[in-house]
């Protein structure tokens, strides 16, 4: 079984896959790959590209794997684009999806035609300036990355990108005119650049920026976003995602991964207290929520008459 720990170890360098060449050099049959594959101990995750621990991995890096694998099966010239490139860089905001987004130089048409149902094969004009590597695959900047993304996507996700790229340090302020000029002259570049006069990068989840963009589309934009709440003595009560100071109210965007366990249940309880005692009114919505068009910026209004 030495052939197989040699494969092991050889994944291990290259993003956790292992092709069905490199497999056949070191005495693995394609009859046993097949095996293997059957019997659940490999997984086929691109046209002859193979992991052989499905079970090790966590899903992130299993997916990461797949991205890998997908991009040395196409060979030189791939760069992950698009919503795959968005994931690599860390970029939220997005649909998940299993698709795999993939631009290939115009010399090489003939991939399009011997690409699997998860590749998604692009050929964008893409310059040296556009390509980067993350995670070690190559891909397009984070700059190019927003500017492809905007063009395509509808407006929600488009903002929830931007917000998400500039909350997290991944583009600057400075970028956005970088963004702009990738825009000119290209399909979808008026609405484009409508999603980007929209961005706000303290906005800390997609959650937050969705729930903002019902309230502005109702006709109740929040003041402020992350509003630090103190008492007389200047303590720190909380901070508010949305908030409208003169009516006292705040609009909390409750993720679900965030607030699932009990530490993080007594603390969002603990904060909320503190909040109503010091006179402020809190409201609370979910992602499920937010696809509701009418019921965010209506429950607003319908507090902000109370006050």
């Amino acid at each position: 079984m030495g052939e197989f720990g040699e494969l092991t170890r050889l994944a291990a360098t290259q993003g956790g896959f292992v092709t069905a060449g490199q497999a056949l050099r070191l005495g693995v049959g394609r009859e046993q790959i097949r095996y293997l594959v059957r019997s659940g101990r490999w997984t086929r995750v691109s046209r002859g590209c193979y992991l052989p621990s499905p079970a090790g991995p966590a899903p992130v890096s299993f997916r990461r794997a797949m991205i890998r694998a997908a991009i040395a099966s196409i060979g030189p010239g791939a760069v992950a684009v698009l919503d795959t490139a968005a994931e690599l860089h860390g970029i939220a905001g997005l649909p998940p999806t299993a698709a795999i987004h993939v631009s290939v130089p115009p010399h090489r048409p003939h991939v399009q035609r011997r690409a699997e149902p998860s590749l998604t094969v692009h050929q964008l004009t893409l310059g040296d300036a556009d390509v980067c590597r993350a995670d070690g695959v190559p891909v397009t900047t984070p700059v190019r990355t927003v500017a492809d993304v905007l063009l395509r996507a509808r407006r929600y996700p488009a903002v929830c990108v931007l917000d998400s790229a500039l909350n997290q340090g991944i583009l600057a302020e400075k970028d956005m005119s970088l963004v702009l000029a990738h825009l000119a002259g290209r399909r979808g570049a008026v609405a484009a650049r409508e999603y980007l006069a929209e961005a706000d990068g303290r906005a800390q989840s997609p959650l937050e920026t969705r729930a903002r963009l019902r309230c502005v589309d109702g006709g109740v934009p929040p003041e402020v976003l992350q509003l630090p709440v103190r008492d007389d003595d200047g303590y720190l009560l909380g901070i508010g995602d949305l908030a409208w100071r003169g009516a006292r109210l705040i609009a909390e965007a409750d993720g679900r991964a965030p607030h699932l366990t009990p530490e993080a249940v007594y603390a969002d309880r603990f904060r909320q207290n503190r909040l109503v005692n010091a006179g402020w009114r809190i409201l609370r919505f979910t992602w499920s929520d937010t696809m509701r068009p009418d019921y965010i910026p209506q429950t607003v209004k319908h507090a902000l008459k109370r006050r």
